[in-house]
């Protein structure tokens, strides 16, 4: 099988497969990209205070 003839089944089974693909509606890509953002700045905030706090605690400890 020659390389075109490859890279042509390559875009055959590409194709078939894209059809496949269920995309999300507008409503639920929206509701992902709250999750997605909340959840970001939930754990940003979270590793923000533990570093605050095992900054001061290592401060205290070499002083």
């Amino acid at each position: 099988m020659s390389v075109t003839d490859q890279f042509r089944e390559f875009v055959k089974d590409v194709r078939l497969e894209s059809a496949k693909v269920s995309w999300p509606t507008r409503e639920e890509l929206r509701d992902s990209t709250v999750v997605v953002v909340t959840t970001v700045l939930l754990v940003a905030a979270f590793i923000g205070v533990v570093d605050r706090l095992l900054t001061f605690a290592v401060g205290l400890l070499f002083q």
